[in-house]
């Protein structure tokens, strides 16, 4: 049983994913994308490659935080193959991005028309839905990815999976969600913390401090919402010492966090 109530779920719903990477969308420090029409010496190349281009342009745009230019970009590479299905994922998550919730869905189911099954658009359309509070619809999206024969990506799926069960209070199942992700990349950052979050929810404070250890354990790894967790697990255990060395670190490398200010005013079951 979990011990918090689901007004605690809601409230933890925004720290509980970290590094969650949508599908196809560039999430690195893309080079500055050039935007001139792309050509080979003067050829205009065929419209496969025109689009190819444009949504390659876009999802370096999208990875920069630049919705709108990246969704210029995602336009015209529609206007030259308007079903392309990465292009109707990779605008479906753009248009979540910017808000608008309708439009979004509609490119995901249109992506999903184009091309039935499809892994990548699926997973993010799973990620739609949870980030919605349809969690049922969500997690039917990310069980068929991962019924799929020889799928690549579970770990990916998996990690959105459990992020979502936790999002909803299914302590469980996100466990069970994120243990399965965890043993097929332990050295995945985003699902230590995850798990160790959930654990720490569940009660299950030795597990939890394991799985965060190993984050905290490689300094460009660690940050202010690993920091913080570990702190609240060494507290919850009554290690006063390492509570106050993690929350030495937290004020000191990241005093203007919500982390830090959490900290300072005593909120530790927020």
């Amino acid at each position: 049983m979990s011990r918090l109530s689901r007004p605690v779920a809601a409230r933890v719903a925004n720290a509980i994913v970290m590094l969650l990477l949508a599908g196809c969308a560039s999430q690195g420090s893309a080079p500055p994308p050039d935007r001139r029409d792309p050509r080979q010496g003067t050829e205009q190349p065929d419209p496969d490659r025109r689009a190819r281009v444009r949504l390659e342009l876009a999802s370096a745009y999208f990875g920069r935080g630049q919705t709108a230019t990246a969704l210029d970009e995602v336009k015209q590479a529609l206007s030259v193959k308007p079903d392309m299905p990465e292009a109707l994922n990779l605008r479906g998550l753009i248009l979540a991005a910017m808000g608008d919730r309708k439009a979004a869905e509609e490119s995901f189911l249109r992506a999903l028309q184009v091309k039935p099954g499809d892994p990548d658009s699926t997973h993010n359309y799973g990620w739609f839905l949870c980030q919605n509070g349809r969690y049922p619809e969500a997690d039917a999206q990310f069980q068929a990815v991962l019924g799929q024969p020889q799928y690549p990506d579970a770990v990916r799926t998996l990690l959105a999976q459990g992020a979502c069960q936790a999002r909803a209070g299914r302590w469980q199942e996100a466990e069970r969600s994120l243990s399965r992700s965890y043993e097929l990349d332990p050295a995945n950052p985003a699902t230590a913390y995850n798990l160790s979050d959930v654990l720490y929810r569940r009660g299950e404070y030795e597990r939890a401090r394991f799985y965060i250890r190993r984050v905290n354990a490689q300094p460009e790894l660690s940050n202010a919402q690993t920091l913080w967790l570990a702190a609240r697990i060494e507290r919850r255990m009554g290690n006063s010492p390492g509570f106050d060395d993690l929350a030495r670190q937290l004020r000191d490398r990241y005093p203007q966090s919500p982390e830090a200010l959490a900290l300072e005013r005593g909120r530790f079951d927020d």
